[in-house]
């Protein structure tokens, strides 16, 4: 679907613990002013009172009618009927709120609610990498396309979405992308996101530093960087530990997928020292007791935004091999290979166009 061409409108929010962001997308643009309304996530009549005014503060101001309302919110829910369990950053949502019907008896028109890692990772999947990587490759010469997408994002926790073949898998709990608690490599009693976090790097750095001090993942980057004092070693391998424990999570879970993996969120401006223990800790070896070593992944991982890397992937091994009894080939290519890339439009650009073209696509199912 070409999402661009597409002119029915979508109102959208990005909800924060302390704001409400409201706005509307048409033809894969944002065609609205945002409205700044106060989360009040202390008081539910508030907090609804709020989310309703938001919209139709935007509604008043469209060309047209819009055709759905489509937005993250924070889990744990029951997304697919649109109801909101216990948050720990809205303390009045208790006992289950039923937001997404709340929200339809009001506007008339279909809600949709995700949690942000799956948006993510169907915005990348439909308008972001994903395409843009098939893209490439059909540049190269390369037969090899991609139909799988695992996004993540590191930031205050490590969240996930996984695409297959275009449709987002949401889970039949509505926990389909858990990756935050799967087991902490370095602390197996532990989930990974206290390895895979802001409160890890700057754990990581306090320990290896002696640094009591409060640093943000800002200051120790550029600490990392050399443009802030500091102890620069510390720095780069608070980065470098998160990339390995990034890793281990992301090969458990990729072995599932099979497919491309996407990186965002806000700490992912460290990517030059993620990646490298990232991609070092994927395409480590295992074994079995006979003493055979092998690729803990049954295939090579590929860092896609090196051109070098980039080219390789694209050229795989393919060759052409004969059809038995007779003197027709056909093409092979026996490398199994995937890679990772790094958002080029961002989380919060990809989350809102995840919930656009997410509306859009069961709109016209």
């Amino acid at each position: 679907m070409m999402y661009t061409n597409d002119n029915r409108i979508v109102m959208t929010l990005d909800a924060g613990g302390t704001n409400f962001v409201f706005s509307a997308i048409q033809g894969g643009k944002e065609i609205a002013d945002p409205v700044v309304l106060p989360a009040c996530a202390d008081c539910l009549d508030k907090c609804l009172g709020n989310l309703v005014e938001g919209f139709k503060a935007i509604q008043a101001g469209l060309p047209e009618t819009p055709v759905a309302i489509s937005f993250a919110f924070p889990g744990p829910a029951d997304y697919q009927a649109g109801i909101i369990g216990d948050l720990p950053n809205f303390p009045s949502f208790r006992g289950g709120v039923a937001l997404g019907p709340f929200l339809e008896d009001i506007f008339g028109i279909p809600v949709f609610i995700n949690n942000d890692g799956s948006l993510f990772a169907y915005g990348e999947a439909l308008t972001g990498v994903l395409p843009e990587i098939n893209r490439r490759l059909r540049e190269a010469g390369s037969t090899k396309r991609y139909k799988n997408l695992l996004g993540v994002t590191l930031g205050t926790g490590f969240g996930a979405g996984v695409v297959i073949d275009g449709e987002l898998l949401r889970g039949d709990n509505a926990a389909g992308g858990y990756v935050w608690c799967l087991r902490n490599k370095k602390y197996p009693e532990y989930i990974v996101e206290e390895s895979v976090s802001i409160r890890a790097v700057m754990r990581v750095y306090a320990e290896r530093s002696g640094d009591a001090g409060a640093r943000t993942p800002k200051e120790i980057f550029e600490i990392a960087e050399g443009i802030r004092p500091g102890n620069r070693e510390a720095a780069i391998a608070a980065f470098e530990e998160l990339g390995e424990m990034a890793g281990d999570a992301l090969a458990s879970a990729i072995t599932l997928i099979d497919g491309l993996i996407v990186i965002g969120g806000g700490l992912s401006g460290a990517s030059k020292y993620i990646l490298p223990a990232l991609l070092k800790e994927m395409n480590a070896q295992t074994g079995m007791m006979d003493g055979a070593r092998f690729g803990r992944l049954q295939k090579e991982v590929y860092d896609l935004d090196d051109e070098k890397s980039f080219a390789g992937f694209a050229r795989g091994e393919a060759v052409e091999v004969l059809v038995p009894g007779t003197n027709r080939k056909v093409g092979y290519d026996p490398c199994k290979r995937i890679g990772v890339t790094f958002s080029k439009q961002g989380a919060n650009r990809s989350i809102a166009m995840g919930a656009y073209v997410f509306a859009l696509n069961h709109l016209s199912k």
